[in-house]
């Protein structure tokens, strides 16, 4: 009997049986079992079907990028202000339909290319067994990593039979329902731990795309992070637990009862992470970090020394200190093109500098500012987002106390300060709410009279002056700011992250890799995760390998583990000890501190649903500046009164949690149920 390799049942049968004239895929060969050994028995043939099976990673599949690919990275923290605000308004107030945006057929067309791969590529013998392995490994884990997207997006989703199904099969036998959100997490869990077995450690420097073992385990970890979260795993006494998530029988799709063994699961695999060996007996992963410099270059600041806490301030890197690093280039370096993948010791997982015509190039070019840098001014920050930043010395920001302790006539650089360089970063005519900041504020956040460096403007005939200019947000035709039409910033506050000094428009934008899984990411995985057990608890759980077993446990020096390494690359002071102490107050500055650490990274959207916040937070209204305020005198402090954004409503209903099913793959697939709230007819 012949055999569909996972097939999609998401995709009309008319649909399979297309050939792609290009592009090595199973709609081309899986009718043939001679063609498919033509294919697994030619090494180019081989490698470039696995290509065409990673190749579904892009579009609405990218995780970080511009809005028309990745509208899920505009959350509450950063918004598209555009030509496309249409679509915006769309997507935020929830009035799109269920044929909105899908990565679902894409999804799957992956999984079932992947799957014919591992299925056929041990006939291939002109690789060696090693070489084998690890082709099989890298097709094994981003099978897993497609599903793994399906479910963060759309919630739990049909897993294929690894042995195929019969496509001579009646239509209606060939309908799959869906599997539960634990069933779909313990697949890819473990695929996952199959996949890093053999997986190499590190990677060739033109292979740096290619998942590594590093990789497998971290998409293992947050996976299984998500499972343990409030979505998939709610508290006693929880009122919604989305018991009307029901597969085809009526069986419900997500855990009804807490579990707190899930929070231990994803510490442990987390850990895995952070203990894999790296050189001269060292970790494979560790935060970005550039020293400290007394010397400014144009583009790049002197370091400004972080704050003295008597804490890190005492110690140097290698010490687990910041006294001799600069935080904020650190931090800047990581996402603005500065280091090759190979260079950054902290990325785990990307599509590297090429994912297709939306890809983050095309993000800075709409951050940029459209007088000095011919950019877009398009994509901004919500005021929640900025004020979200802490400050200096690690405290929390607070405009009244701003506003009562910096009278009026003061709250603006003079020229004189300006040039004494009392307040750093900042030049004459910026309004001080901005000053004594953390360093990760300045890296991320393009405020009003901040310095775009534009080295690269230096090239240009027209434009060789404009280099490290002050950008004016405020109303009027000589500003980057609203001019009564066009494309403006709606919360007169724009995106610094991304932005290498010499990008601009004029001239070139620098190529940047995705930062699609970073080690920091897995460090607050791991104290998020223990801080939700119990205190007395204790979990001993083996290690991916079976080498070790960790004792997991709400233990707070395990927790500063993952803590105090973001905060020190950071700049900032640890956490105070009652606030490791106490399990709420540090759940909150958790999630303040992924807020603040992964900002515009694709994180945002779907922690406000793990967590099942997004009720709330989604729901507020967006502010931002008053930008019909000049820079005048009369003025020019109005532009700093927070206004409700009209242009950018915001709304939330439970429906918005998961994604719609689309009515076409529902007619498809007879036992394939929708999303609640989401509907099934036309």
């Amino acid at each position: 009997m012949r055999k569909i390799y996972k097939l999609c049942i998401g995709i009309a049968l008319s649909a399979i049986i297309v050939a792609c004239a290009d592009k090595l895929d199973s709609d081309k060969y899986f009718k043939d079992r001679r063609s498919l050994e033509d294919v697994f028995t030619d090494k180019e043939n081989t490698e470039e079907w696995l290509a065409h099976a990673y190749s579904f990673l892009n579009g609405y599949n990218l995780e970080v990028s511009m809005m028309l690919n990745t509208i899920t990275n505009f959350a509450d923290d950063i918004y598209f202000g555009g030509n496309s605000l249409a679509v915006y308004k769309e997507f935020k107030t929830g009035t799109y339909d269920e044929s909105y945006r899908h990565s679902w057929s894409e999804s799957y067309k992956g999984i079932r290319q992947a799957s014919i791969f591992i299925q056929h590529i041990d006939m291939n013998t002109k690789f060696t067994e090693e070489e084998r392995a690890d082709l099989k490994a890298q097709a094994r884990f981003v099978r897993a990593y497609y599903y793994w997207l399906l479910l963060r997006k759309y919630g739990p989703v049909p897993l294929l039979p690894d042995e195929g199904l019969d496509y001579t099969a009646s239509y209606d036998d060939l309908a799959i329902q869906r599997s539960s959100y634990d069933e779909c997490v313990e697949y890819i869990e473990s695929e996952m731990l199959l996949a890093a077995k053999d997986l190499p450690l590190n990677r060739a420097l033109n292979q740096g795309a290619r998942p590594t073992r590093g990789a497998a385990l971290a998409a293992r970890a947050r996976a299984l992070l998500y499972s343990a979260s409030p979505i998939n795993n709610p508290r006693p006494g929880e009122a919604d637990k989305f018991s009307d998530m029901v597969d085809y029988d009526g069986n419900c799709l997500m855990s009804q009862e807490y579990n707190e063994y899930k929070w231990a699961k994803a510490a442990a695999a987390a850990r895995d992470v952070m203990e894999l060996p790296g050189e001269n007996n060292g970790r494979r992963y560790e935060l970005y970090h550039k020293k400290a410099t007394d010397i400014a270059e144009p583009g790049y600041p002197a370091t400004i020394a972080p704050y003295q806490d008597g804490d890190f301030s005492t110690k140097t890197w290698n010490e687990g200190g910041y006294s001799d690093i600069d935080p904020y280039e650190s931090y800047r370096s990581v996402f603005n093109g500065a280091l090759a993948m190979y260079q950054n010791p902290e990325l785990i997982f990307s599509r590297g500098r090429n994912q297709g015509g939306n890809s983050l190039v095309e993000m800075v070019k709409l951050q940029m500012p459209r007088t000095l840098g011919n950019g877009s001014n398009a994509y901004g920050m919500t005021i929640k987002m900025c004020d979200a930043y802490y400050m200096y010395d690690g405290s929390e920001f607070n405009r009244q106390t701003f506003l009562d302790t910096c009278q009026v006539g003061n709250r603006f650089v003079t020229k004189k300060e300006g040039e004494a360089g009392t307040y750093p970063h900042l030049k004459k005519g910026v309004w001080k709410e901005y000053a004594w900041r953390e360093p990760r504020f300045y890296a991320s956040v393009s405020f009003n009279g901040c310095v775009w460096p534009l080295l690269k403007n230096a090239e240009t005939v027209d434009y060789k002056n404009d280099v490290e200019k002050q950008v004016n947000y405020y109303y009027g035709i000589n500003t980057d700011g609203f001019s009564g039409t066009g494309v403006y910033l709606r919360s007169g506050i724009g995106i610094m992250k991304y932005v290498h000094p010499d990008d601009t428009n004029r001239k070139e934008i620098k190529a940047k890799a995705e930062p699609a899984i970073r080690f920091a990411e897995i460090l607050l995985i791991y104290a998020e995760a223990l801080n939700e057990l119990e205190d007395g608890s204790s979990y001993d759980i083996s290690s991916w390998d079976g080498s070790t077993t960790y004792s997991v446990s709400r233990d707070i020096n395990e927790m500063k583990k993952g803590i105090r390494q973001v905060r020190r690359r950071a700049g900032v002071p640890d956490y105070t000890m009652s606030e490791y102490q106490d399990r709420d107050v540090f759940r909150k500055k958790l999630k303040r501190e992924r807020q603040i650490e992964l900002m515009a990274e694709g994180q945002r959207y779907f922690d406000l649903r793990r967590w099942k916040d997004a009720e709330v937070e989604e729901s507020k209204k967006n502010y931002g500046c008053n930008f019909y305020m000049s820079d005048t005198e009369e003025q020019r402090e109005q532009f700093y009164t927070p206004i409700e954004i009209a242009d950018l409503p915001t709304a939330f209903s439970r429906k918005l949690y998961f994604w719609p099913i689309s009515h076409d793959e529902l007619k498809r697939n007879k036992r394939l149920t929708q999303n609640p709230g989401w509907t099934y007819n036309d």
